[in-house]
């Protein structure tokens, strides 16, 4: 009995020595459950939108060129004008005086240039006589130079003179609008106070405050549209015209101006305006969580690409476009209804059998197709 027991026993330690030498099973590698996300083209668009005010290009302060009173006004705030039309009109009466004793002195000083022209040539001819010496003659000849430069001081005199009575009329410098009034009839003005604001009406621009960290997305923007808070159905194409070199020292952005370059009547001055920045090449572009991002081995940015058809996962590098506080936008390397893994990126494997992980609110990818063949 006891020799039975023993090589029972024998047995048994052979066998299990046997089944040690073996090898292992193979372990199947486990399906993942993963998180994953549709690549749409056009998602990264961004449209950046600064709120503005409609001005124009040329806006200038009038005023007259000398001092007195306001006696007529012919204009509001809002008259559109023509160039040469009259604005304003000051009391001309201290002008006109000053214009009639400037005549009085070009007159005195012409009858002092004509008697020194006729004693130079009475003096010429005793000269030639030799009754007087050439010394007298020289005499006469300098005191008509001066009387003929008397002559020509009266009549700068005359011509400022008249200048002056010019400016007591306001003129319109060119076909316009006057924006704004400052002054009224009756009230003395001195020279070069402003009195009104004229604007020209053939040119309107949108000015904006742009931040400093987008003025260079501004000035490399591919299209500008602006558009009218009161009419946001109609576009209109815009250029940065000017960009301020300085920034705002309260505000830090810069001032910006943008010329609207084919402006409709319905864009008043002082209109709320909205300019839009779009990038053409956002159109191929797509926005994906940060989370989606894994590094290849070659230190380039990837992402983990399903293939549904195999139920599995490859990586594939890609071209980052902008970094976002949404998420990454991915310039290429993806094509339109592609699913990506958007987390859990770094616990995946090359060719790693993965299982959508269902969320509700989130599109779900079609399911395996090559598990329902193995079955079959």
């Amino acid at each position: 009995m006891n020799t039975k027991r023993h090589a029972l026993i024998i047995l048994a330690a052979v066998a299990l020595t046997v089944g040690g030498c073996g090898k292992p099973a193979p372990i199947a590698d486990a399906i993942r459950p993963v998180l994953l996300t549709e690549v749409v083209l056009g998602s990264g668009a961004e449209t950046a939108l600064f709120a503005g005010e409609v001005k124009p290009r040329y806006e200038s302060d009038l005023a007259f060129r000398i001092g007195g009173k306001i006696v007529a006004r012919a204009v509001d705030a809002g008259a559109r004008v023509r160039k040469g039309a009259v604005l304003a009109r000051l009391d001309a009466a201290d002008v006109a005086l000053q214009t009639e004793a400037a005549q009085a002195q070009v007159a005195a000083a012409q009858v002092d240039a004509d008697f020194a022209k006729a004693e130079f040539d009475r003096y010429e001819n005793l000269l030639k006589q030799k009754f007087i010496s050439a010394s007298a003659l020289d005499a006469k000849r300098n005191a008509m130079k001066a009387s003929h430069a008397r002559l020509d001081q009266a009549q700068a005199n005359l011509a400022v003179t008249r200048n002056q009575a010019a400016y007591a009329t306001l003129i319109a410098p060119a076909d316009g609008v006057i924006t704004s009034v400052t002054a009224e009839t009756g009230q003395v003005v001195a020279a070069g106070q402003v009195v009104m604001r004229h604007a020209r009406d053939s040119e309107r621009e949108v000015v904006i405050a742009v931040p400093e960290g987008r003025i260079d997305e501004l000035k490399a923007a591919d299209s500008i549209t602006v558009v009218l808070a009161a009419d946001p159905a109609t576009s209109y194409r815009g250029r940065v015209r000017e960009v301020s070199p300085a920034v705002d020292p309260i505000t830090r952005t810069f001032t910006v101006r943008v010329a609207v370059l084919d402006p409709a009547p319905a864009m008043q001055w002082g209109m709320t305006a909205n300019v839009l920045l779009a990038d053409d090449g956002a159109a191929t572009a797509s926005l994906l969580p940060s989370t989606a991002l894994y590094q290849a081995l070659d230190g380039r940015p990837a992402l983990w690409v399903y293939d549904p058809i195999i139920g599995k996962v490859s990586l594939r590098p890609v071209v980052i476009g902008q970094y976002r506080e949404d998420g990454v936008v991915i310039a290429a390397g993806l094509a339109a209804g592609e699913w990506v893994v958007a987390t859990g990126a770094n616990k995946l494997h090359e060719g790693q059998r993965v299982r959508p992980y269902e969320e509700a609110g989130r599109p779900t990818p079609p399911p395996p197709m090559a598990t329902t063949a193995r079955a079959n």
